[in-house]
């Protein structure tokens, strides 16, 4: 499984793995909601299940997705500050680009 992290979203997720409660916890990408050809994504932290592939990203980050589901190979994890600021996650792989 595949997972790509940007710059933006590389400093926020670091300073918040950073903080003493999260020390043992890892970045999970769930799929909240799924319709038609694509889903919507959401964020938290977690510990590895038996079922999770711990992925390390290209900013040494280990993001924790679950095997079982299709839509999670390939995300993409941004941090935008226009015109909303917040994550945003989308799955270029398989043709989602973003909400709708």
């Amino acid at each position: 499984m595949k997972c790509k992290i940007t710059r933006n979203a590389a400093k926020i997720i670091k300073n918040e793995l950073s903080k003493e409660e999260n020390k043992e916890l890892k970045l999970r990408v769930v799929v909240t909601h799924q319709h038609g050809d694509h889903a919507h994504y959401g964020l938290d932290l977690d510990k590895p299940g038996e079922n999770d592939e711990v992925v390390v990203t290209d900013k040494e980050i280990e993001v924790l997705l679950d095997r079982s589901e299709p839509m999670l190979d390939g995300v993409k994890i941004d941090y935008l500050y226009f015109p909303q600021e917040g994550f945003v996650i989308t799955n270029p792989a398989k043709g989602n680009h973003g909400d709708h």
